[in-house]
């Protein structure tokens, strides 16, 4: 099969049966200037730092000071200095979690979540901005889950989010 046969949805019937059943969801994640007040660091290399936006109810153990990212530098690093010393002890809130290939949000317009399928795509996009390098503030998908699975979530009150010491993790 010719490259223009792959990409052409029509002359490969698997593909296309697989198409036609897929959705992809786009969800916006990650700081920005609306929620955090700058946008995620995009380098000249094509690579980008994921910052996850503030997490209001501190639940969350992991800070913008204590976590250290990808590129070796902690989060707050990424911030302008004049905003060091707010941000440095803030909770984040860690969503996608990228390393359980996890993603909640219980707000009403997401409820359509529950109704993915194996096969789906959750996509992931991000406002990022040049940092060593001009380059304006643009959006960009940042990652992606394909669903292999989907289980029941129950609702967890603060008291339990709170014993998991900010992992997120429940054993039970």
């Amino acid at each position: 099969m010719s490259r223009n046969e792959l990409t052409d949805v029509r002359a490969n019937p698997g593909i296309q049966a697989l198409v036609s059943h897929m959705r992809v969801v786009l969800l916006r994640v990650g700081i920005d200037s609306g929620c955090g007040g700058i946008q995620g660091p995009l380098f000249r290399d094509g690579s980008f730092e994921f910052l996850p936006i503030p997490d209001t109810t501190s639940t969350d153990s992991r800070t913008y000071g204590n976590t250290v990212g990808l590129t070796g530098r902690h989060f707050v690093e990424f911030f302008p200095r004049r905003m060091r010393s707010q941000i440095r002890d803030v909770s984040m809130h860690v969503d996608p979690e990228w390393t359980t290939y996890t993603y909640g949000d219980p707000t009403s317009p997401k409820a359509g979540l529950r109704r993915l399928q194996e096969g789906d795509i959750l996509a992931f996009y991000a406002g990022l901005e040049g940092w060593d390098f001009d380059c304006p503030p643009a959006l960009y998908l940042v990652g992606y889950f394909l669903v292999s699975s989907r289980s029941s979530v129950r609702i967890f009150t603060l008291d339990t989010l709170q014993s998991t010491n900010g992992t997120g993790q429940l054993w039970s």
